[in-house]
């Protein structure tokens, strides 16, 4: 049962090869089920590689390259987890800007797992409360956020789970983040 309605807007989901496919997947359902537009937005043209957990899953059409949209073209992100995925995406100058646009132009975002490895590089979590994969902890906090082992947090329009068993809570904050719309504090 769908709680919040997010018809007419467009969601970008920021992934590329080896990212955990139930994290892109299920958010993906659900901006669909709230009325939603879901895109998906790589480095590069083609199909990018679904992983589940550390085996080879399906393959995705990408919607759109880095080069060729922007965060005004969006009201909300996502980013799903898998390691090779986030850890490719930190590395990539155009991807990390797209994700710090989001946060200067106050919309939400939402990040499961080994996400949040992109928004430490987009210098965007100082002073938030987050959550992730275990692993990122330290670096989290060595990044200034302020990190706890929940379900789901949600700190002024920024949504964090931990890992896929997270997913049901994940995407109805998400969801109900991109019904809200802006948020006046959200800072990068």
């Amino acid at each position: 049962m769908v709680k919040h309605s997010i018809k007419g807007k467009k969601i970008a989901f920021l992934a590329t090869n080896g990212f955990e496919q139930v994290e892109l997947t299920r958010p993906w359902e659900a901006v669909k089920e709230a009325g939603g537009e879901p895109v998906l937005v790589a480095p590069e043209a083609g199909k990018i590689q679904g992983m589940n957990h550390d085996k080879k899953a399906d393959t995705f059409e990408v919607d759109k390259t880095i080069d060729s949209v922007s965060a005004e073209d969006f009201n909300g992100l996502v980013l799903p987890g898998g390691v090779a995925n986030p850890d490719t995406l930190r590395m990539n100058e155009p991807c990390v800007d797209f994700v710090r646009d989001f946060f200067k132009q106050h919309k939400p975002v939402a990040a499961i797992c080994h996400g949040p490895w992109t928004l430490i590089e987009a210098d965007v979590v100082r002073g938030r409360k987050v959550t992730s994969w275990p692993s990122l902890q330290t670096d989290l906090r060595n990044a200034g956020a302020d990190w706890s082992d929940e379900e789901c947090v949600v700190d002024q329009g920024l949504v964090t789970s931990r890992n896929p068993d997270d997913l049901p809570a994940f995407c109805d904050k998400m969801v109900e983040e991109f019904a809200e719309g802006k948020h006046a504090k959200q800072t990068a």
